[in-house]
């Protein structure tokens, strides 16, 4: 396929299929299960699709601190907002001899296995300063630092279940899907929007 590449040259897919997927929602049932906030659930299905590849899960401590100080990842990238999983400080002793967990919605709907690489504080003040320039309480990015657990758990993950969407359904298309739609009209200019919010 031409067109442009993705960014760090390869389209990450983490989402499972076949023998794999029910092997992985098997195991998952075994594990203990981490809840995702909507943002992570977003999160979650943006990594293993490949939207925000060259991620292949939720940063580990050096692509968050190189994020945050640098706007990069480690490979030097340029990455300007830090992608992760926080966890309570309860959590964080139950898993902290884990190698896997399992992700979990709000619903308790059991849908990834994370990959335990590493659990690292979250400096929320820090991140705050980073990320927005300001720690005033009254700005939604700060309140939403703010409800966060005070550690990240990194890891590679492994998508067996997507979530559940009911709107836009016809407008809902991987990066794989899109690229595919663009050779078929055979588009050679493409303009695309993000919006601030997933």
């Amino acid at each position: 396929m031409s067109g442009i590449a993705p960014h760090g040259g390869t389209l990450i897919n983490r989402e499972l299929e076949g023998k794999l997927r029910e092997e992985a929602k098997t195991r998952a049932k075994k594990l203990m299960a981490l809840t995702l906030s909507e943002r992570e659930l977003c999160d979650l299905e943006m990594i293993a699709v490949g939207a925000m590849s060259p991620l292949e899960g939720f940063m580990k401590k050096s692509d968050y601190d190189a994020c945050l100080l640098k706007k990069r990842l480690t490979n030097g990238l340029p990455w300007t907002l830090p992608v992760t999983k926080s966890i309570s400080a309860d959590e964080k002793s139950k898993i902290s001899k884990e190698k896997e967990v399992a992700l979990a919605d709000s619903q308790g709907n059991l849908l990834a296995i994370l990959e335990v690489s590493e659990i690292f504080p979250n400096d929320k003040k820090k991140q705050a300063q980073a990320v927005y320039g300001t720690d005033d309480e009254a700005h939604p990015g700060i309140q939403q630092i703010l409800k966060m657990g005070d550690f990240f758990v990194g890891g590679k993950i492994s998508l067996f279940e997507r979530p559940h969407h009911k709107d836009f359904l016809n407008y809902r298309l991987d990066p794989k899907q899109t690229r595919e739609y663009f050779q078929k009209k055979n588009w050679k200019r493409i303009v695309a929007f993000q919006t601030r919010n997933p």
